[in-house]
């Protein structure tokens, strides 16, 4: 009897049962084995590293003492908290910070939530994240996303920007 071609002599439903068990590529992969769709997949469309922070200008730059504002860059989709110009964003905002396998473990502001985070702290996915329940509205039905909380950066002066501290986003 012939072995079907490409199979490696499995039948097809074994090969759909074997990739119903298999582990999804954030559990099997360090992040910077993943390629970049892979990388991008992780985003869970919080929008919360979009929001201005303010830091004391005595402190390191990578210090996790940093206060989160209700403001969005201006950027930033404030409903769907998505970029609506992600592949310029560091053209247009020079002060956006592009996450990277090499920079994530030293951006120790990043909110606990963030899954980029998560993972290279050793923490797996939470179960509102789109890539567990397939439903990118996950996140904001979990009241994790900054959607509804947030104003627009061009609504909002310099100056009054303390005024505009919260304690959600961590």
């Amino acid at each position: 009897m012939r072995q079907p071609t490409g199979l490696g002599g499995l039948g097809k439903a074994a090969l759909v049962r074997a990739a119903m068990f298999r582990r999804p590529f954030w559990e099997r992969k360090t992040l910077t084995e993943m390629d970049r769709d892979e990388w991008e997949a992780l985003c869970d469309g919080c929008g919360k590293c979009c929001l201005v922070k303010l830091q004391d200008a005595d402190l390191p730059v990578n210090t996790p003492e940093v206060d989160y504002t209700d403001v969005a860059c201006r950027l930033l989709d404030c409903e769907a908290c998505r970029c609506t110009d992600y592949p310029n964003r560091r053209e247009k905002v020079p002060d956006c910070v592009v996450l990277s396998p090499d920079n994530i473990a030293m951006l120790k502001w990043m909110p606990a939530s963030c899954a980029y985070r998560r993972l290279s702290e050793g923490r797996g996915l939470p179960d509102w994240h789109p890539l567990i329940t397939g439903d990118p509205e996950s996140v904001h039905r979990a009241r994790i996303s900054v959607r509804g909380r947030v104003v627009p950066e061009g609504e909002v002066d310099d100056e009054d920007l303390p005024d505009h501290i919260v304690d959600w986003p961590r």
